[in-house]
C-alpha cells in the first residue's frame, strides 16, 4: 500500500490520479471536510474546494465552505460534530499547506490525517482517514505571513484539480 501519491495542479492527469487513490482507500460511506478560510487567499483551497464540490450535489456531505468556512477558531466544535453525526463515515481531510520552493503547486493525497495550523505554529486536532493537502506556498523563508502574497489563480487551479478528482472518484 503506497504512503502518498502526488501530483500537480499543471498535470494533465492530476485528477485521475487523486481519483484512483481515493478509489483504492475509499470503501462505503465518507465525507469531505474541507479547512480554511476565505479572509487569506493562501488559506481558501479547503473552503474554495467545498465550496465547488458542494455545488455538485454529489449525496455526501461536504463540510467547510467560502459560506461557512471551517477554521482554526471552529475545528474542534465541527470535528466533534461530524464525528457524532456522521460515525461510520471515512473522511477525506482537504486543506492548503506550506512545503518545499520545488513542491509549490502540488497536491498530495496519503492516508492518515491532516494536522492543521502545523505550518503556521497552532496546534489543533488532527482531522481525516486520507488527507488531500495543496502546497500554496514555501515554509523555506521561516515567515508565515509570506502568505499573503500568493496568487488566487494558483489556489483556483488546485482546487479544481482536487474538486475533479473527488467527483471522479464518487461519481461511478
Amino acid at each position: 500500500m503506497e504512503e502518498c501519491s502526488k501530483a500537480y495542479y499543471f498535470q494533465r492527469d492530476s485528477h485521475i490520479i487523486l481519483a484512483s487513490y481515493l478509489n483504492r482507500h475509499i470503501k462505503g460511506s465518507c465525507l469531505v471536510f474541507c479547512i480554511g478560510t476565505d479572509r487569506y487567499i493562501g488559506d481558501c483551497l479547503g473552503p474554495l474546494t467545498g465550496t465547488f464540490l458542494s455545488k455538485l450535489n454529489l449525496g455526501i456531505p461536504v463540510i467547510g465552505t467560502l459560506d461557512d468556512p471551517v477554521h482554526a477558531v471552529n475545528l474542534s466544535k465541527n470535528v466533534y460534530d461530524i464525528k457524532k453525526k456522521y460515525p461510520d463515515h471515512k473522511i477525506i481531510a482537504v486543506d492548503a499547506c506550506l512545503g518545499n520552493e520545488d513542491s509549490i503547486g502540488s497536491i498530495q493525497i496519503k492516508n492518515g490525517p491532516i494536522h492543521p495550523g502545523k505550518g503556521v505554529g497552532k496546534r489543533l486536532p488532527p482531522v481525516g482517514d486520507i488527507s488531500i493537502v495543496g502546497i500554496v506556498d514555501s515554509s523555506e523563508s521561516g515567515e508565515f505571513l509570506s502568505m499573503h502574497n500568493i496568487r488566487l489563480s494558483l489556489i483556483m487551479k488546485m482546487s479544481e484539480v482536487i474538486t475533479r478528482g473527488i467527483y471522479a472518484a464518487l461519481v461511478k
